[in-house]
């Protein structure tokens, strides 16, 4: 969770202060006990502030304990030239918060501070209530997270192996207006040195990655042709080639051309792509690793600020049919959805029971497996960053992920393709609307409600924010 740094702002009388410094802290104990049960991390900036030199001092030790998100809180009337004062000691966004607790007067104080902020064009949003209520926690709280994921995406390096894949524009962006914009760092990879590595891969490791799959998947479904032992251990080299490289060059998150190279010559990416977006593989527990297939670098960019804004994993589909007489969308891509959104579960086994390894379609004669299986259901945040006349946007919506009985999940795969994951979306969207102007053909999501959280990073990074709903 977020990091959130907390100051309580006073009156700079000094027989005010000490009629007024106990209610604060007392208003804010409750504050600060209230985030730390939601999870997050939170750092006091020590004794109400009641003088210049104590506003900026105790911001100073804020700044230099490396909070994402700060509060200044108004249990009372507050002299506004101190928050002015901490405010220009910070860098971090600012959320103003307010008591309403009726016997002092700290929605005044807040608004006395706020118009000062706006006055000298210092952003900050503002919430208010008791310390403990749902909505000005909910409110910090996305704040915090929302400050976490956006700056962290300063100094990240992204891998990408390969180029522009089959013409699409949508995958590619401009690396100086990543440097600019986001703080990121491009690191250009050959996809010769996948295979290169792949060839060196440790053949028990690769091995004991095969038998796993065997033991857990639903099925392996070898052919003799288009997925064999040989080939699916192929593609798990390739997921150890890809870990080195990740490793060795401080690789972030990454994107994978594949196509038409590698899936016409070599294997296709899908396992590689789904275990290292998953928490886990045959050697327990990991991080996810964000990467995109087709090397799609705002489709990254998309999965990575999602997954550190839910925690979670995030997927990454081709928005692929729409089904008018049930209102689904069919969101569809070859194997790059990772395996932990069969289930979602914590134990890859689980997870693992609902996918199957399947051979290869015709658009990949290289062969190798895909990694079929059903999105389990639930609530869902989904969009992506795309770009209008060179201006990022974030398109922001909410759905569901939805679950059939077997035969209408048979009969609704096999009018696309079977052999490929499918998730069954009701998007709270207008098909008009979606259709006439979603910026790309790939589509990201992860489980939940996370759209204020999404709101606040659009804020931060100066993205323009297009959120629909029917």
């Amino acid at each position: 969770m977020a990091r959130i740094g907390v100051l309580g702002i006073s009156d700079g009388r000094e027989h005010v202060h000490q009629r007024n410094s106990d209610f604060i802290r007392e208003k804010q104990s409750v504050l600060v006990r209230s985030l730390r049960a939601a999870g997050h991390e939170v750092i006091e900036g020590g004794d109400p502030v009641n003088s210049n030199i104590a506003a900026t001092a105790q911001a100073r030790r804020l700044a230099d304990s490396g909070v994402d998100v700060t509060v200044l809180y108004y249990a009372v009337w507050a002299f506004p030239h101190f928050t002015m004062l901490a405010a220009s000691a910070l860098d971090t966004p600012l959320v103003l918060a307010a008591s309403t607790d009726p016997t002092e007067p700290g929605l005044v104080g807040m608004l006395a501070a706020g118009g000062a902020l706006d006055q000298i064009g210092r952003d900050h949003t503002r919430t208010w209530g008791a310390p403990d209520d749902p909505e000005p926690l909910s409110h910090i709280g996305a704040r915090a997270t929302a400050a976490a994921a956006a700056s962290g995406l300063r100094g990240l390096t992204f891998g990408r192996f390969g180029g522009r894949p089959m013409g699409m524009n949508t995958a590619v962006a401009n690396t100086d207006q990543w440097q600019r914009s986001f703080g990121i760092d491009v690191e250009e990879i050959d996809q010769y040195e996948l295979v290169l590595r792949s060839q060196h891969a440790d053949p028990g490791e690769v091995r004991k990655a095969r038998e796993w799959f065997e033991q857990y998947a639903g099925e392996v479904r070898y052919d003799g042709d288009k997925l064999t032992p040989e080939l699916l251990e192929r593609q798990i080299a390739s997921y150890l080639a890809v870990r080195e490289i990740i490793a060795e060059r401080g690789l972030d998150f990454s994107g994978i051309k594949a196509q038409p190279e590698l899936t016409e010559n070599f294997a296709t990416m899908d396992v590689t792509e789904a275990l290292l977006n998953d928490p886990y593989d045959w050697n327990g527990p990991k991080q996810p690793h964000i990467c995109a297939t087709e090397a799609d670098m705002d489709g990254a960019l998309t999965m990575k600020l999602f997954s550190d804004v839910a925690g979670t994993p995030a997927l990454f589909a081709d928005v692929r049919h729409y089904h008018p007489d049930r209102d689904v969308w069919d969101l569809c891509n070859s194997g790059q959805h990772a395996t932990w959104f069969a289930a979602r579960s914590s134990d890859p086994a689980v997870n693992l029971a609902r996918v199957r390894l399947c051979p290869e379609v015709f658009f990949f004669p290289a062969g190798g497996a895909s990694v079929r299986h059903i999105a389990a259901p639930g609530t869902m945040t989904l969009g992506r960053l795309t770009r209008r006349d060179g201006r990022y946007r974030m398109q922001l919506m909410l759905g569901e992920f939805l679950e059939f009985d077997p035969a209408t999940t048979a009969e609704l795969v096999d009018r696309s393709t079977p052999e490929w994951p499918h998730a069954f979306a009701r998007l709270d969207v207008p098909t008009e609307t979606f259709l006439s102007r979603f910026g790309a053909n790939h589509i990201h999501a992860v489980p939940g409600d996370h759209r204020a959280e999404l709101r606040a990073v659009a804020q931060l990074l100066d993205l323009g924010l297009e959120e629909w709903s029917k």
